[in-house]
């Protein structure tokens, strides 16, 4: 089983930034690492990954915004959110394997 931990997330406003953080219990350096967020009234939505490689993949809607990271010595991924909009706003999760962080809000506004 692995524990996760998120930080990171607060009020920004529009244009703003924020760096999440997902603190793992147990190494990373061989899982799948990803991050989601929920907004009110909608499903969760798939926002970034990391493979074991090293190689990572983005949701168009945040592509070019958001840089997901990791660095395996601390065994915590991270999220670099540039840019943030009022439609960032939402619960943001990460997800290692199949263990879930409780979760950290993001509000993005004036």
């Amino acid at each position: 089983q692995v524990q996760l931990a998120e930080s990171g997330g607060g009020l920004v406003q529009p244009g703003g930034s924020l760096r999440l953080s997902c603190a793992a219990s147990r190494s990373i350096v061989s899982k799948l690492a990803a991050w989601y967020r929920q907004a009110p009234g909608k499903e969760r939505e798939f926002l970034a990954r990391i493979i074991p490689s090293g190689a990572t993949d983005y949701a168009d809607s945040v592509k070019g915004r958001f840089t997901v990271s990791r660095d395996i010595r601390r065994n915590t991924m991270y999220l670099q959110m540039n840019n943030l909009k009022p439609d960032d706003t939402a619960v943001y999760y990460c997800r290692i394997d199949d263990f879930w962080g409780q979760g950290t809000q993001v509000t993005v506004s004036l």
